[in-house]
């Protein structure tokens, strides 16, 4: 096994010999100069995997070498050490992208730390996270035999998500191979769950039913508006649990985290149905027969979602809600950008309401756009990419904004409608050509399914589902499953197979994160 090659430049490395003795007793290999220019002509002969830097040196300063040092190899981890305790130049070296700093005098296991923490860093985590989630492995698969209620379920997907973000970052490829296996399993025992209650919850609900698309509103905001708080909701749909977690961090930054919960969306896990809902305050069939000028069906043309901002103010109405609110809905970036730039004007309002759809966009594209699929190749990639266009996005600006002092006095929302899960195995299905076409759920008469693979409504009434035909019925697929008809059908699955879908049954799909923040 190759040795880490150190090089330490000092104008008194010969004081330094006891720990440069401990370090190569401990295999490492070091390399010593005198000054800085040495140390630049020692790297362009021998490259190093770490540099130790005296910041103090005649001639050719510690930070002048850092600098020249940086503009050869960006990569290369540098440490400055030094007796100056002055504050400046310790911000001076770390915004000069140092690995680390020490002040003299240094201790050797002071060096050896520092040494395993830069360059044995991602190997040590890596171990660990593998270690962990070992002992952890039993612990789930222990719960997935209970019994678990509607939180439980919130508390155990939580826990799933947690390692598949902490595997991520490591290189054992196996550990993760489990995790997805025990994902699956999860899944599996969910849609039973799900299959079990869902229409006890609407038909029946009670102090174990959980907080649903169409009661969210009234049960987690509604209240804070009648207390006078202001709010700012912003609904980026499509978005999971694992994406809310991948942009948590940046948002940390200038926000302080109130609440994080999950809510259960309606089935099915489709925006016309969960995002009408959730404005709504009302089931689809409910909306339907109250607003029919505001439910477009799902065979009828042009967007199922174009009455939300009515519908929400419907809402508001019956909850006796006489406030002042907006709504706006971005579909592209000019419109993010617009609404920007023109934020402070909403600051008057109670209740601010914004709905991003690029999640959904991009969850589309995934299926229909070879580059999206070539970028958004797994579930790492897929998060890694929503995050991607979040640091880069107008949502981003609005947030900071958000986070200034003249929005003090607000609490910010960010929600979602539904999920969305990554389809693996198809599911044949036969209907007519009145069928809807989602790939997860099925809307039409006559259909013809494997029992085992769906959850079926065969009454949309007690679902509060639109009936469009006197014998139509909903199914659901369960699990990583996709509907594919027979005709052209291994076509059919493999341009589907690896893309991100919604409208069925799963952990992904179902629990929607719910975030309440105010500014620090």
């Amino acid at each position: 096994m190759r040795k880490i090659n150190i090089l330490w430049a000092d104008d008194e490395i010969d004081l330094l010999k006891p720990h440069i003795i401990f370090l190569e007793e401990k295999g490492y290999q070091v390399q010593t100069t005198t000054n800085g220019n040495e140390a630049i002509d020692a790297l362009d002969q021998t490259p190093a995997d770490i540099v130790f830097l005296d910041e103090n040196m005649p001639g050719l300063s510690g930070m002048e070498t850092l600098d020249r040092i940086k503009k050869k190899d960006p990569n290369l981890p540098v440490v400055i050490i030094t007796k100056n305790e002055d504050e400046s130049l310790m911000e001076d070296a770390i915004g000069s992208r140092i690995a680390g700093y020490l002040l003299k005098p240094v201790n050797p296991k002071q060096i050896l730390l520092l040494l395993k923490k830069t360059l044995d860093e991602s190997r040590l985590v890596s171990e660990k996270t593998t270690m962990s989630y070992q002992q952890e492995f039993r612990s789930i698969g222990m719960t997935l035999g209970d019994r678990l209620d509607q939180e439980e379920w919130k508390a155990l997907y939580q826990k799933l998500t947690f390692w598949d973000l902490e595997l991520q970052q490591s290189d054992q490829n196996d550990m993760n191979e489990i995790l997805q296996h025990q994902k699956q399993e999860a899944n599996t025992l969910f849609s039973k769950y799900i299959e079990k209650n869902y229409l006890d919850w609407l038909n029946q609900p009670d102090k174990d039913t959980p907080i649903m698309s169409h009661t969210l509103l009234q049960k987690s905001v509604f209240p804070l508006l009648k207390q006078g708080k202001k709010i700012f909701l912003v609904l980026i749909d499509n978005l999971r649990y694992d994406q809310w977690k991948m942009l948590n961090p940046l948002l940390g930054q200038q926000f302080r985290l109130e609440e994080e919960t999950m809510y259960y969306s309606i089935l099915p896990t489709a925006t016309q149905y969960a995002r009408n809902a959730l404005f709504a305050g009302l089931m689809p069939s409910e909306i339907s027969k109250k607003y029919p000028n505001y439910w477009v069906d799902e065979q009828d043309e042009g967007s199922k979602n174009r009455f939300e901002a009515e519908l929400l103010q419907e809402h508001l109405k019956r909850f006796g809600l006489n406030i002042k609110s907006s709504y706006h809905k971005i579909v592209n970036l000019q419109a993010g950008k617009k609404l920007s730039e023109n934020l402070q004007n909403l600051k008057d309002n109670q209740l601010n309401v914004i709905v991003f759809n690029f999640v959904d966009m991009l969850s589309h594209a995934r299926t229909d756009m070879e580059v999206i699929r070539e970028l958004a190749d797994d579930e790492a990639a897929y998060r890694s990419l929503t995050l991607s266009w979040f640091e880069h996005s107008p949502l981003r600006d609005i947030f900071r904004q958000l986070a200034q002092g003249d929005w003090a006095d607000v609490k910010t929302v960010i929600t979602s409608d539904h999920g969305t899960i990554r389809v693996q195995e198809p599911s044949k299905v036969v209907g007519d050509k009145n069928t809807s076409t989602n790939l997860r759920y099925k809307h039409g008469k006559n259909l013809k399914y494997e029992d085992s693979e769906v959850f079926a409504i065969e009454r949309p009434e007690d679902a509060f589902l639109p009936r469009t035909n006197v014998s139509s019925k909903y199914i659901f697929a369960k699990d990583q499953k996709f509907f594919a008809y027979p005709n052209n059908y291994n076509y059919y699955v493999n341009f589907y197979r690896n893309t991100f879908q919604h409208g069925g049954i799963s952990l992904e799909e179902v629990l929607v994160p719910f975030v309440m923040m105010s500014a620090k």
